[in-house]
């Protein structure tokens, strides 16, 4: 239950003067074309509400090998009910248990432990709720059908969740996930700052700094990223252009690969993160595609609020005294048999939330977006545009905050964006750690910089785009862009290793076939290798090595620099690579660290021969013990372990310079399994047929027992993909079950 108490007449005058509005869209063109063009189901059955077993009716499932679900529909709530329905037939329990975190209600369901996420949750629930009505009817309709499909799904499988579990889903709880929140956490460092600094002042002393080593023993970093390229025209075999999308997370990300088709209305390929219809979603249409890979984003900003001294929780701003409002969250939790309740209380401002009061002042943290609701409907609108314009508007809505996007389509346009709802400051950036004095208006930040006004690249010389979570300015290197143009609250430039070799392999005027593309994405160059492994074996050499590091310089020597499955000297450099860097900042290491003036080329060469001698023969000493010798196969040590597949594979991390990333964990048999990186790829080439090769390497369920559990790992693992069906012969010519999800026998 959720109980809100504000002081609100107060501060409505002052909100609406702050806070950037939040436009209801439109009438989409969308809706209007499917008005107007029902295809081949009357107009009656598109967009009508119906109950579970007519929505089984208005649709069909087939799935095709590796159990990739298209689903054909009647209408955009037939298909999304379907879309529940199987992410619960493959992701089970998981879906479900998503929509009660989106609720608010995992506390009442399983106990007081799981209810710490509970009393923001019911915040953005009651935003979803309020704000339902604004949305358009096609969005509400996918929200429903999502809702409907999960309750489907429950209803016949009670057998998958504990006894008496019937949480009847609305529309409302699938709208939750896509709400927006400013979370308090994103102004941690500046909390941990004001409290060093008041236990400095009463002779506590500083924090001493964490650990900065790049790799941990045992078990890697998950490394949340992802790789995008896009190909003009000019540099592709076929005269089209080609997209790739390759996001790496965890293995347990939960990426799903779908095909949803509603004649008239959208046809769309992608992956749909499981417990949504609408997640950081990515993919293809007839006539366009996109990718997402993370950015560096300063959405936030801390502003310090003069106290009312004369009166209790007011503060004092454009001359007058405003009262804080205080919000009281109440949230059931199982306690046994019975329900129990707790209850926490929250102030806010229209600034947005107060993070700390002290020494007269009230800071708050204000966010971009704040209560935004539209997050899935723009992605509606782009899986459903025709064109680049029509894509561009749909982006202009700013509902998704951030993630930089790369884009490709049959016209044969190529485009990439810097996204970000980033406010426009009229101050210098305070960042994370320092506080902004605001007693007016002229004070803070009250819009965003314009979509157009941010960094972005359409049809550039040199014919591609690219990106793999550095700053936009080397996006494409035949027209770097200026960081000058832009405020101090956007990144400064960066140009990680794996960014470096995105251009070494694209960066030229080769003309590439989709196969080509696909093999370039599978590289298992290393490319740290390239820039100190000749300064290490100086420096080995000339520490005045034994017969056996002499052997063991002379098998790095031949090693071709890859982490390929078959190539011999890359577990031995990975292991000296943790060794010389542990306990420093890997930047610190390089003879010549990265520089804007050379971003190509640097860094390079080793700072501490000393050290890097000493490291070798540590490392040689590590791997004799593991795996035998110092010329083990990278593939004998590096695996994919998934059901009954063990295999080797080749890849690995960003900081070792690679641009198929993988992340290991060390099994028991001291071997190395995945855990994360690559595990999603699509390579697109946008024709009058779209034409397009996929994989998901950890399967479209995470259920052992699944035939769709591991069934893509050794296709994954060799480096390979599997042909995307996609049309409706391809589809029916690959399908391997066809089935009304959740009709009654």
């Amino acid at each position: 239950m959720l109980a809100i108490r504000s002081n609100r007449v107060a501060t409505v005058a002052l909100l609406s003067l702050l806070w950037p509005a939040v436009a209801v869209a439109q009438q989409s063109p969308w809706s209007v074309a499917q008005a107007n063009n029902p295809a081949s189901f009357p107009v009656a059955v598109i967009g009508q509400r119906s109950p579970a077993a007519s929505l089984a009716d208005q649709v069909e499932i087939v799935r095709t090998a590796h159990g990739v679900p298209h689903i054909r529909a009647g209408n955009l709530r037939a298909a999304s009910y379907a879309l529940a329905y199987v992410q619960l037939e493959d992701h089970g329990p998981k879906v479900a248990i998503g929509l009660l975190r989106a609720r608010g209600e995992m506390g009442l369901w399983f106990g007081r432990d799981s209810m710490a996420s509970d009393f923001m949750a019911q915040r953005a629930y009651a935003i979803a709720v309020e704000s339902y009505p604004l949305l358009e009817q096609a969005t509400r309709d996918v929200y429903d059908g999502f809702a409907a499909g999960a309750n489907r799904y429950v209803e016949l499988h009670p057998d998958q969740f504990p006894v008496g579990f019937s949480p009847h889903f609305t529309g409302y709880d699938i709208a939750a996930r896509d709400v927006n929140l400013n979370r308090v956490q994103a102004a941690s460092r500046f909390l941990q700052r004001m409290t060093r600094s008041r236990d400095s002042s009463a002779g506590a002393g500083d924090d001493a700094e964490g650990d900065t080593s790049p790799l941990v023993e045992g078990r890697d970093p998950i490394e949340e990223g992802s790789n995008a390229w896009a190909f003009a025209p000019g540099r592709t075999k076929s005269g089209r252009a080609i997209l790739v999308r390759n996001p790496h997370l965890s293995w347990s990300a939960g990426y799903y690969e779908a095909h949803v088709t509603v004649p008239g209305v959208m046809d769309f390929y992608g992956d749909f993160r499981i417990g949504g219809p609408f997640g950081v979603i990515g993919g293809f249409n007839r006539d366009l595609g996109w990718s997402t890979t993370n950015n560096d984003t300063d959405l936030d900003e801390i502003y310090a609020l003069d106290v009312d001294s004369a009166r209790a929780d007011h503060y004092r701003f454009e001359g007058a005294s405003v009262p804080l409002e205080r919000e009281v969250v109440t949230v059931s939790y199982r306690n046994g048999p019975g329900i129990s309740t707790e209850t926490r209380e929250m102030w806010r401002t229209p600034l947005g939330p107060v993070i700390h009061r002290d020494s007269g002042r009230i800071y708050v943290l204000r966010g971009a977006a704040e209560g935004e609701y539209r997050a899935g409907e723009q992605f509606l609108h782009m899986m459903r545009a025709t064109s680049l314009a029509e894509w561009k508007e749909a982006m202009r809505i700013r509902a998704r905050l951030n993630s930089n996007f790369t884009y490709a389509d049959r016209a044969g346009n190529i485009f990439y964006v810097w996204n970000a709802a980033i406010p426009a400051l009229p101050h210098a950036s305070g960042g994370d750690t320092l506080a902004i004095p605001a007693r007016s208006t002229a004070d803070i930040w009250t819009r965003y910089v314009p979509f157009d006004s941010l960094p972005q690249l359409e049809n550039p010389p040199g014919g591609y785009v690219r990106n793999e979570n550095d700053s936009p300015y080397f996006t494409n290197m035949h027209k770097v862009l200026d960081r000058a143009l832009y405020p101090d609250n956007f990144p400064e430039p960066s140009l990680r290793m794996r960014s470096q070799l995105s251009l070494q392999l694209i960066d030229n005027k080769r003309k590439l076939s989709l196969e080509e593309v696909v093999q370039l994405k599978h590289s298992y160059r290393m490319l740290l290798a390239d820039r100190v492994k000749g300064d290490l074996m100086a420096a080995v050499r000339a520490s005045g090595p034994d017969d056996a590091t002499t052997a063991a310089i002379a098998l790095l020597e031949k090693w071709d620099n890859t982490a390929a499955p078959d190539s011999r000297g890359g577990v031995l450099f990975e292991s000296w690579w943790r060794h010389y860097t542990s306990g420093a900042s890997a930047d610190t290491m390089f003879a010549e660290p990265w520089t804007v003036e050379s971003p190509l080329t640097t860094p390079r060469g080793l700072a501490n021969p000393a050290r890097a001698a000493e490291a070798f023969r540590a490392a040689m000493t590590e791997t004799i013990q593991r795996y035998g010798s110092v010329d083990v196969a990278w593939g004998d040590v590096h695996r994919v372990r998934l059901g009954s597949v063990d295999v080797p594979v080749g890849g690995c991390g960003g900081a070792l310079g690679c641009f198929r990333v993988l992340n290991f964990g060390t099994d028991p048999d001291g071997r190395r399994s995945v855990i994360g990186g690559d595990g999603w790829v699509l390579a697109v080439e946008f024709g009058d047929v779209p034409r397009a090769y996929s994989v998901l390497a950890y399967g479209q369920s995470p259920d052992p027992a699944s035939p769709y559990h591991s069934d893509q790992a050794e296709l994954f693992a060799r480096g390979e993909m599997k042909r995307v069906a996609f049309t409706q012969r391809d589809v029916d010519a690959q399908a391997v079950r066809r089935y009304r999800p959740g009709q009654q026998p």
